[in-house]
């Protein structure tokens, strides 16, 4: 029960913050005096993005976790968060492409920001075959977390890439020292859809959990009943 209600709670919770960011970042925060209106759609393309790291870092803990102690909840919630931080990662170099049309003048170039996630991208949609592949699932569970450690190492790569590289893409502007370059209505919104996604993570990473457990109890069913 605690867990379905929190579950409802988390939705209601990601709908309203959804709607108000959607309000914030199209309606209330100015369009950008180079950009113009097209520089709006950094309010989803950025927390996308950073809801993604943190999906992967929180595949990283938990595989880690699942390494020491074989817990299957660990386990659970790093399948889960993969699944998710696949789905933000795809939707952000989407974002990104539509606002690098008219930026750039092209849907898509090699850039080393871009590249790197793709390659995360890549790296976990492998995780998500690994894991359908293999048949026992304790064994799939140890190579997808040794996968996953591996693969949260290159979220940093992608961090630094603007820094480390000559890229086209602008330095961050959230996750950097010093005081943030975007104007304080833009903040606003900003952090306004960076709260929606994170409470739509949570969302989705409890119904997914819960769904994740019950294809163990399943899996353990079986293999008792063929016993």
């Amino acid at each position: 029960m605690i867990g379905r209600g929190l579950e409802r709670a988390l939705g209601i919770l990601a709908v309203i913050g959804l709607v108000t960011g959607l309000y914030t970042g199209f309606l209330y925060a100015p369009p950008d005096a180079v950009q113009g209106e097209v520089q709006r759609i950094m309010y989803l393309h950025v927390p996308l993005i950073l809801v993604s790291y943190f999906a992967f870092f929180v595949v990283f803990v938990t595989s880690i976790l699942y390494l020491a102690r074989r817990c299957e909840r660990h386990d659970a919630i790093a399948h889960s968060s993969a699944e998710i931080g696949v789905l933000f990662t795809a939707l952000a170099i989407a974002a990104g492409s539509i606002w690098g049309r008219p930026t750039w003048g092209t849907w898509w170039t090699w850039d080393a920001r871009l590249t790197t996630t793709t390659i995360l991208l890549l790296i976990f949609i492998g995780y998500l075959m690994l894991r359908a592949l293999v048949d026992d699932p304790s064994r799939g569970a140890t190579f997808g977390a040794v996968l996953g450690i591996i693969g949260f190492l290159d979220v940093p790569i992608i961090h630094m890439s603007v820094v480390w590289w000559r890229t086209l893409h602008q330095p961050a502007s959230v996750l950097r020292p010093g005081p943030s370059t975007v104007a304080p209505d833009m903040q606003v919104a900003l952090y306004t859809n960076l709260a929606a996604f994170v409470l739509l993570y949570g969302y989705f990473l409890v119904k997914r959990v819960r769904l994740e457990k019950a294809r163990w109890e399943l899996i353990r069913l079986r293999m008792e009943g063929a016993a």
